[in-house]
């Protein structure tokens, strides 16, 4: 079986980036510990949160550039985590930097976790911020004309079942998707989620991912698109976007063959590999790699939000 080729900058770096496999024993402290220290926030923003439901409970974060008058477009985003972690506050970095640069408004949606809440309840918790945040968007100052939903590695493939699910309900009018290196694809059966030595995200994490949101579907044949995208068989009418994906991820063919499949459908879709790329390489910033990856993904919203 072929192995990962990295690239050569992001070799010794590797010592630093975290090692492990997901399984039940180690998720509840790796949710405790977090993803390391938090950044320093901006005072250019300011974030607000809003308790879109009760029952179940559901929150977002409001992100708004201060000092900015009128109606701004709005970027909707899902936090990664292989279905099993993470929390709206991992986007305030990327806020941060977008809000001021671009005047934009962000949203993140804080949905509940795998396995304790498996498929559907994760995707409809995002539905239910997205309608929220429509309902509201005078208040919170959003341009109704530009409604972008964004995620990253499982918050990819969240918001691409987003993008399926709001197409199909016809309630809030998406008009972008930018889907960073998403999770998309339960049966594992390409050849670049079968690498071997996958760093960040190997085999057996994304298998426990899957199972944990799938519950009782996984390995079934009942799986929908909204759950897992590339299971979908229409994405005609589905919002133009972008994907994003390493050479060197586990994702990286499901991933291809997505965007391919968007563009068949008449779904215009800019599509990017970056050779050598693992899953996650935001992390490494610093690296041409890393800093090529959020090159690209701010010049394709620059160009969106200038609309």
């Amino acid at each position: 079986m072929d192995s990962v080729i990295l690239d050569a900058e992001l070799l010794p770096l590797m010592a630093s980036a975290p090692v492990f496999v997901l399984s039940n024993e180690i998720l509840a402290p790796m949710r405790a510990n977090g993803l390391g220290v938090a950044p320093s926030l901006s005072d250019a923003v300011e974030r607000t949160d809003h308790v879109v439901s009760t029952d179940p409970h559901v929150v977002v974060r409001v992100h708004r550039p201060r000092n900015v008058e009128g109606l701004l477009p709005l970027v909707y985003s899902v936090h990664g985590g292989g279905f099993v972690f993470g929390s709206r506050s991992m986007d305030d970095a990327k806020f941060d930097r977008w809000c001021p640069r671009f005047g934009c408004v962000g949203v993140s949606v804080e949905y509940r976790l795998a396995p304790e809440t498996p498929y559907p309840g994760p995707l409809e918790d995002c539905y239910a911020g997205l309608l929220w945040t429509w309902e509201h968007r005078e208040e919170l100052g959003i341009d109704a004309s530009t409604v972008i939903i964004a995620g990253v590695s499982a918050g990819g493939g969240l918001a691409a079942g987003l993008a399926l699910l709001a197409r199909d309900r016809g309630e809030v009018p998406v008009t972008h998707q930018l889907l960073e290196c998403p999770m998309i694809d339960d049966r594992q059966v390409t050849s670049s989620s079968q690498l071997d030595g996958l760093p960040v995200w190997s085999r057996d994490s994304n298998t426990f991912g899957w199972r944990a949101y799938l519950g009782d579907l996984y390995g079934t044949d009942a799986i929908p698109g909204y759950a897992a995208p590339t299971r979908a068989d229409d994405l005609v009418g589905l919002p133009p976007g972008m994907v994003i994906v390493g050479g060197a991820d586990g994702f990286r063919d499901e991933d291809i063959a997505y965007a391919l499949r968007l563009n068949q459908s008449g779904v215009p879709t800019e599509l990017h590999v970056l050779p050598g790329a693992p899953h996650g390489v935001q992390m490494f910033a610093g690296t041409a790699v890393a800093e090529l990856w959020a090159t690209l993904v701010e010049q394709w919203l620059a160009r969106v939000l200038s609309r």
